[in-house]
């Protein structure tokens, strides 16, 4: 693989690096630095979502003819690495790096023709419905109920940890319309309005003291049959195929590279053991080199994944490997830039971030002070957030049992 860039790649990042100085405003800028999760704040993600649509690279993955780019890996990795290095926020994936690619997939033509310009411009906004209480990494297991009454199915149920419930006017979700002896069959994949009568959403508050997530019930919820994607009883086909893109279908390397150096620049800063610099300490330094090495070959992957992605193909088993590698590394350098953070890095004070919903729970000094760099305020806050990433997108163990099945044979 030749990971240098052609003299077109370096001026297409160049137009980028332009692009992205003249229409980042210092609020989308903190809204992108101040997140604590892949969900930035709402409002500011919907508005630079609007400027990249404008520009015609709010999807750059999807097919041309729907909205997407016709760029290299290599431009891909560029967008990626220069848009978390200028600060940017990140877009929702549920709709555009989700769902979005079922639609085109096994979308009906009203479908995609009425979902995808929306989802691009932001006006269909996708929650995702898939756990329940007694179904979260065993996801065939769900048992939320829709029986078929005339030209509609009724929901009657309950979903949870449903990322910005409260914010997305549309679902997509999996539901049980009938049983048989594998429970992966009788499962059908719907897309509906968060609107419907009978809906109650109640939120959770997260262990950051975030609230993004959610429970949902369904009460008697009206779906028409219109809105099932794919074919009624086989949702379970839709699901496997658009968790490929959940689980592998980005770039976390970039998000990574630019985390640890930034935590260079700081460590230069903060003092560390025997008043020396942070930067100067053995220990650091050889984690930070570790952790460095582990993003290489992570990027390495990623780059594989996304020249299958260029070619229209969808990431298959690989997509556990890197979802399993991915979450584990961010989950080890949050955790190494929290305890890089020191004594001021131990104390909650989420009132400086941007998060992705409301934060209650706490207390904000009246001018909005903090205690350290701002760095030491948000590792902690980071740190908590990506504890859950080995759980979603289906538990690290199930990906593993993924790779055991369909790559060893076991």
């Amino acid at each position: 693989m030749d990971l240098a860039f052609t003299a077109a790649e370096e001026q297409f990042r160049d137009d980028v690096r332009q692009f992205l100085r003249t229409h980042l405003t210092d609020d989308l800028r903190a809204a992108g630095d101040l997140a604590t999760s892949v969900y930035a704040d709402h409002d500011a993600s919907l508005r630079w979502q609007a400027i990249l649509h404008e520009r015609g690279w709010a999807a750059p993955a999807w097919p041309v003819q729907w909205g997407g780019c016709d760029w290299t890996v290599a431009q891909h990795y560029i967008f990626a690495r220069e848009s978390v290095v200028a600060g940017a926020p990140f877009l929702s994936p549920m709709g555009l790096r989700m769902v979005a690619h079922a639609i085109i997939r096994f979308g009906t033509e009203e479908q995609k023709n009425f979902f995808l310009p929306g989802i691009l411009d932001g006006s269909v906004f996708f929650c995702q419905g898939y756990s329940e209480p007694e179904s979260g990494s065993d996801l065939a297991s769900l048992s939320m109920r829709a029986e078929t009454d005339g030209d509609d199915l009724v929901l009657t149920g309950s979903k949870i940890w449903t990322t910005h419930a409260r914010e997305a006017n549309w679902m997509f979700a999996l539901v049980r319309t009938s049983t048989s002896e594998r429970k992966q069959q009788g499962i059908t994949f719907v897309l509906l309005e968060m609107t419907a009568p009978g809906i109650e959403i109640r939120p959770l508050v997260m262990a950051s003291g975030e609230e993004v997530q959610n429970v949902v019930f369904f009460d008697a919820v009206r779906v028409p049959i219109a809105n099932v994607l794919g074919e009624i009883d086989d949702g379970w086909t839709v699901a496997k195929y658009l968790l490929e893109f959940e689980r592998g279908g980005g770039a976390a390397a970039p998000w990574l590279q630019v985390s640890l150096d930034r935590l260079a620049e700081q460590a230069e800063h903060v003092p560390g053991r025997d008043a020396r610099p942070l930067a100067e300490d053995d220990d650091f330094r050889l984690g930070l080199a570790e952790l460095r090495a582990r993003v290489d070959v992570l990027e390495i992957l990623e780059h594989r994944s996304l020249a299958v992605l260029a070619e229209g193909g969808n990431p298959g088993p690989a997509a556990s490997m890197l979802k399993i590698l991915g979450t584990e590394l961010s989950q080890a350098i949050t955790e190494f830039i929290y305890l890089s953070a020191g004594p001021r890095g131990r104390i909650y004070q989420p009132h400086v971030t941007r998060p992705g919903g409301p934060v209650v729970d706490h207390l904000v000094p009246p001018d909005g002070a903090h205690s350290g760099e701002l760095w030491q305020a948000v590792a902690p806050l980071r740190y908590f957030n990506d504890r859950a990433g080995s759980i979603y997108a289906g538990s690290n163990e199930i990906q593993r049992n993924i790779l055991a099945k369909t790559v060893l044979g076991l």
